[in-house]
């Protein structure tokens, strides 16, 4: 075959330079008529200016039309020679111009709708039996057409099925329920293109798009699934298809110079080829950075944009082109018909055949056909895209062998309506040279892409598959060579991929563009809510950048603790010297000196010591309300106990002291028997004050969740603090009058000074007291229970030092102070004595 190819190829050059009736070719009568609509030329001349309704001409052809009108010639030319699909059956063709036009062709497709064997389009009421003079349409090519023609063919029910149009509007089958397509939507090609952006990680992309219908809803398909994905678009813009506007120009240099300010290095282009070339020339043109384009069938194979001065400096072009099968034959075929065009007796029967078809209504249809030879279409015969016209054309021929009931021997030849055909097309598969294809839903077959990679070696380009697409994209990259300096893919981030645990910031006016923020502390980050960090439960913590919360460990003061070891050490030396000296008192308790400390009052506020150190235990362990609550009362009951045997003593002192002349009356009411009721009516006023304290609210445990970052702290709260103060207040009043009491008594140096003990013991309650409050204010911790502890256990050791541990020294190591005259009358002398 190639061989042949070759031959044809050098005789088309040497007899081409005549003009051939190639444009004849393109309508011949049969049985039923098939409708065909393609460009075969562009750039109309004067439509801006156009003011009356003439027939618009064509400035210069456009090859790939004129390959795929001659593809359906061939696939009608196959079918009148099969003996299986339409036997006995003539299939006819009448073929028009579209000029890339809707008023161009607006023309023949009213021609298409006039009443078979006339000029005319009856108006009816009801089109059930209406004729047209064609049975189905193929074509046209863009989808602005196509949504122009449609309407009219759909208002008949005239099968039309389109080989190139690809809008998504197109698939709505209440607007247009007799469209087809043979190629995919733009849905399917979007969804592919985003799948290409991701697979390189490309996130902050241009997209522009031609002003027609196709390069608006692409974009606008494709703007709506980017965003889904995570893709930024850094400029999105439109470029004019009427390319002889005076503004077009400046809206080109506009649209490159708003690319460069982004910086993107990636580029979406949805456009045909008259867009893109202008769009790229001004590219090159002003000097555009190598950037990688991604573009469609509808520019990267056409010859316009691959012919533009130096477009290889543009960068790299990766495109989609719909995964087309080859038509077997087709390349002969064509070859054959260029030869055949050249002779004259084909060319009689031509004009003949031409003339059955009642020519003279829109006259020549090609007329640039006739000047064109093999060898100017030699090179695109290879890349054009054949099958989607093919197959268009058997799906009509199909269609027309269920309607008539066709065997594989014979058609009966019936009046077959339009309409008739699309319950065929609907529901049933049809073949095409042992393949089987059907219309989904949608009207439509989607026969996926090819990932083409624009290849250039020594100033020629090869269109190198690099990948395909169905439901999946799969791209062979050590096939692409890109243009950076290293031949690996270049970067287009504006966001760096966000870790898990991290959320998107928004950064600048791009609303899809932002940084990667951590998760905070106790907040955590889900695939469901990618967006935001979403907060842990109360009881439940999480470090910085954490995908899920951890339960909080319950916090306290616990036994196996060293700091709870220490302190339980300190507090068992305490209680051991607090026993010890408790133990010397008793054996000691008749000596002066012991009775001048209160005698058993002592022993008594020995044992309440101790008490008081014990208490220290209900700080430890895990707090509960009741722990709570015997906290404070224990405390304040012990402490109460221990100042009420100061307050007898320190009025003792008072009275002897201050009051001489009062003395014999009421000295009787603090000493003795009765010095012991003196301290129970203070015991019983501080049980009064804790029943109030129960009834107006005791405290409880609480559990605190902010003050440690995972864990839950259990501590004690304050539900009454006027109970609180009730209870610990009156303590602070009693040890305040001890203070009065003593602080200013003065002693002869050759007598023991009680008071002083007794001033200084309440003076460390008061400093500790000061600390104590200061420093359990500003504790969030567990060492909130070692302050109360230590508090309880430095007040219990300074009563110890201040008050007892002096009388222990005189009775262990001075026993001879330890006489009657040492202590007697010591509290009953008058000052007077003093100054002695």
């Amino acid at each position: 075959m190639a061989p042949d190819l070759l031959l044809c190829l050098s005789f088309g050059c040497t007899v081409a330079l005549k003009p051939t009736c190639l444009s004849t070719q393109f309508r011949r009568p049969g049985d039923y008529i098939i409708g065909g609509l393609f460009p075969f030329g562009m750039d109309t001349i004067n439509l801006t200016a156009r003011s009356e309704p003439t027939l618009v001409t064509c400035e210069r052809l456009f090859v790939d039309g004129l390959i795929w009108a001659l593809g359906m010639k061939f696939a009608i030319d196959q079918i009148n020679n099969s003996t299986s699909l339409l036997p006995g059956v003539k299939l006819g063709y009448d073929i028009y111009d579209t000029c890339f036009e809707p008023v161009v062709a607006l023309q023949p497709s009213l021609l298409f709708l006039t009443q078979n064997g006339t000029t005319s389009i009856g108006v009816l009421c009801n089109y059930t039996d209406y004729q047209p003079r064609v049975t189905a349409v193929i074509g046209p090519h863009k989808s602005d057409l196509c949504l122009v023609t449609a309407k009219l063919f759909s208002y008949f029910l005239i099968p039309q099925v389109s080989y190139g149009a690809s809008s998504e509007k197109l698939s709505n089958k209440e607007l247009y329920p007799s469209f087809y397509r043979t190629v995919p939507s733009d849905k399917n090609l979007v969804e592919a293109v985003v799948l290409l952006l991701n697979k390189f990680g490309w996130n902050w992309i241009a997209t522009i798009g031609s002003d027609d219908e196709y390069g608006r809803g692409a974009q606008g398909l494709f703007l709506s699934t980017a965003r889904n994905h995570s893709i930024c678009i850094a400029y999105e813009g439109l470029i004019p298809t009427d390319l002889a506007d005076p503004k077009a120009k400046s809206q080109l240099e506009e649209t490159i110079q708003l690319i460069n300010k982004t910086k993107v290095n990636i580029i979406v282009l949805f456009a045909f080829s008259q867009p893109a070339q202008a769009l790229l020339e001004h590219s090159i043109r002003m000097g555009l950075s190598k950037k990688v384009w991604i573009g469609t069938e509808a520019w990267v194979l056409s010859d316009i944009t691959t012919s533009i001065p130096n477009i290889q400096s543009i960068g790299t072009v990766l495109g989609f082109i719909m995964k087309a099968g080859t038509v077997h034959g087709f390349q002969k075929y064509v070859s054959d018909l260029f030869t055949s065009v050249q002779q004259d007796s084909y060319c009689q029967e031509s004009t003949e055949f031409s003339h059955l078809m009642n020519s003279d209504i829109l006259g020549t249809h090609c007329k640039q056909c006739d000047r064109i030879s093999l060898h100017d279409i030699s090179s695109m015969l290879s890349y054009s895209q054949i099958q989607p016209v093919y197959i268009a054309v058997y799906s009509v021929a199909s269609a027309l062998h269920r309607a008539l009931g066709c065997t594989h021997e014979e058609c009966p030849k019936a009046t077959i309506r339009s309409w008739q055909l699309l319950n065929f097309m609907n529901t049933l598969p049809f073949e095409v040279n042992g393949q089987s294809f059907r219309f989904d839903q949608s009207h439509g077959t989607n026969t996926g892409y090819k990932l083409i990679f624009w290849h250039w070696k020594n100033c020629t380009l090869t269109y190198l598959p690099v990948g395909d697409y169905e439901e999946s994209l799969y791209i062979n990259e050590s096939q692409i060579q890109f243009h950076m300096a290293d031949k690996k893919e270049p970067t287009s981030e504006c966001f760096r991929q966000c870790k898990p645990g991290q959320i998107r910031r928004i950064k600048g006016f791009h609303l899809c563009c932002y940084d990667c923020t951590d998760c905070p502390e106790n907040t955590f980050w889900s695939i469901k809510e990618s967006s935001t960090c979403i907060p842990c439960l109360e009881h439940q913590w999480s470090p910085v950048r954490s995908t899920q919360c951890y339960d909080r460990s319950e916090r306290y003061l616990f036994w196996n603790e060293t700091l709870t070891i220490g302190l339980l050490m300190l507090m068992s030396i305490i209680i051991f010297l607090t026993c010890l000296t408790a133990v010397l008192f008793l054996k000691n308790l008749e000596t002066p000196l012991v009775q001048a400390s209160g005698g058993k009052l002592s022993l008594f506020a020995l044992f309440t010591l101790i008490l008081l150190c014990l208490s220290s235990c209900l700080y430890i362990g895990k707090p509960s309300n009741n722990l709570c609550m015997m906290q404070q009362i224990v405390y304040a009951l012990c402490l109460n106990a221990c100042f009420s045997t100061f307050f007898v003593k320190s009025l003792e002192i008072t009275l002897v002291t201050e009051f001489p002349w009062c003395a014999p009356t009421f000295l009787h009411w603090v000493t003795q028997r009765r010095a012991w009721l003196l301290v129970t009516l203070c015991l019983f006023t501080e049980c009064l004050f804790c029943f109030c304290y129960l009834h107006l609210g005791p405290d409880y445990m609480v559990r605190d969740y902010k003050s440690l970052p995972t864990e839950v702290l259990l501590v004690c709260n304050t539900e009454s603090w006027l109970a609180f103060a009730l209870m610990h207040g009156y303590n602070g009043c009693l040890a305040f009058v001890c203070f009065l009491c003593t602080f200013m008594v003065e002693t002869s140096g050759k007598k023991y000074n009680i008071a002083r003990g007794i001033t200084f013991a309440i003076l460390i309650y008061f400093i500790i007291w000061i600390f104590f409050i200061a420093i359990f204010a500003t504790l969030k911790t567990v060492l909130r229970s070692v302050t109360q502890i230590a508090t309880i256990l430095t007040f219990s050791l300074g009563i110890l030092g201040t008050y007892y541990i002096p009388k222990c020294y005189i009775i262990l190591f001075k026993p001879d102070l330890n006489m009657v005259d040492y202590f007697q009358n010591s509290i009953k002398e008058g000052p007077e004595e003093d100054s002695q």
